[in-house]
């Protein structure tokens, strides 16, 4: 039997951090870092008179205070024009007079709860409706979902887009609170026997902290014919530079996901895959960040260099190389993977990348020139998403 795994990052279903859903990810991008800013700095046992400044700047580039004639005051309008809200729930954390500055009376995390969270808005119905169309025309039995709000939106997508074509949508929230998580469809052909999160690795580098910028969940499925299939789904740190070099990060992250891959191979399982958007080129990384994932040394298949895979990479000019996932889908721009065992890369029988709901990049004023995409697709903010699905079917 034929089994189709495949791994989309749908950027959101029904609705999407404003900061995330810019023509050009530059516009939103500081309002990303401020947010980073706040909720690292809003942790501090005790707030020094620096920390209150950079959270009150942070604040500002948020649109929770903005600049009026009387100077820097409350914003009246969070919940229409703001990039983010301001939530206090208990205890003093802002003191806003309407004839001054406001400032910030909390001394320090034990003295107010609350938090900032990023105002989100819904995705152009377009977008949703090409995102299960690319769905619906893959068809694939297994698909690791990146980039959904929650399980409750998974299930909705299932039941009143996609005619209920799948039996189970699995999610575990992770550690990013934007609402992006990665999460899990299956058809009736699979049962899902039981899932494993590690949303609570801890950071070997950063005292206090998870490694996952989302999570590493594992699924134990059996197949149809009595095997049992380990998904290690994953959408590993971001290439932001907000917070510093991010590669640091994300090798760490690949470093666990392949030690816990060594476990379960340890543990006896032949059939694994390690899939999702790990946020990395293969060329041009002056720190080999997925070495230990796509190195040399790695026993994981990646499905880009297998022979079963499609190298098709435009259907318009097939001969011209595009063979990322991701908006241009240059070689750097390979975002998106699917990595199996040994014995699972002997089960491929074929595979490529979906393009038909990928516009390209956002700001482009036509459609991409190598491949089609569908017809109700006429603008960036029409598309599925900034990426292709990569698949592959496998004969067990």
């Amino acid at each position: 039997m034929t089994i189709r795994l495949a791994t989309f990052n749908v950027e959101n279903l029904f609705a999407r951090a404003k900061a995330l859903d810019t023509e050009v990810r530059a516009e939103g991008q500081p309002a990303l870092s401020a947010f980073e800013t706040f909720n690292r700095i809003a942790a501090n046992p005790v707030y020094s008179d620096q920390d209150k400044a950079e959270m009150i700047t942070a604040l500002t580039t948020l649109r929770v205070l903005i600049e009026t004639e009387r100077g820097l005051r409350l914003n009246p309008s969070q919940f229409d024009n703001a990039w983010a809200l301001l939530r206090e729930n208990r205890g003093d954390f802002l003191a806003a007079p309407a004839n001054a500055p406001p400032r910030i009376v909390a001394n320090g995390r034990g003295d107010w709860l609350g938090w900032v969270e990023l105002t989100v808005e819904p995705v152009d119905e377009t977008s949703t409706r090409m995102t299960a169309k690319v769905i619906d025309e893959l068809a694939p039995d297994l698909l690791c979902v990146v980039e959904a709000e929650n399980r409750p939106a998974l299930a909705r997508f299932n039941d009143e887009l996609l005619g209920g074509r799948f039996a189970h949508c699995m999610l575990v929230d992770g550690n990013d609170p934007r609402g992006i998580d990665v999460g899990l469809f299956c058809t009736d052909k699979v049962k899902v026997r039981w899932v494993r999160s590690n949303v609570d690795v801890p950071d070997p580098k950063r005292k206090g902290k998870r490694l996952f910028s989302r999570d590493c969940p594992v699924y134990q499925l059996r197949l149809p014919g009595g095997e049992d299939l380990f998904l290690l789904l994953n959408h590993l740190k971001s290439q932001s530079f907000s917070s510093g070099d991010p590669d640091p990060l994300r090798r760490r992250q690949a470093t666990e996901v392949r030690s816990i891959y060594d476990s379960l191979r340890a543990e006896g399982a032949d059939f694994v895959a390690v899939l999702g958007d790990l946020n990395k080129g293969p060329d041009g990384d002056r720190h080999p960040t997925l070495e230990a994932l796509i190195g040399p040394d790695s026993p994981l298949v990646d499905v880009y260099g297998h022979a079963k895979f499609s190298q098709l990479w435009g259907d318009k000019d097939p001969d011209h190389e595009r063979p990322g996932s991701f908006q241009s889908c240059s070689l750097k721009n390979r975002l998106d993977y699917i990595l199996l065992s040994p014995e699972l890369a002997g089960k491929v029988a074929d595979g490529g990348v979906f393009r038909k709901g990928l516009w390209g990049t956002p700001s482009n004023q036509n459609p991409p020139k190598l491949w089609t995409v569908y017809p109700e697709i006429t603008t960036g903010r029409h598309g599925a998403s900034d990426h292709g699905a990569v698949w592959v079917d496998l004969d067990i």
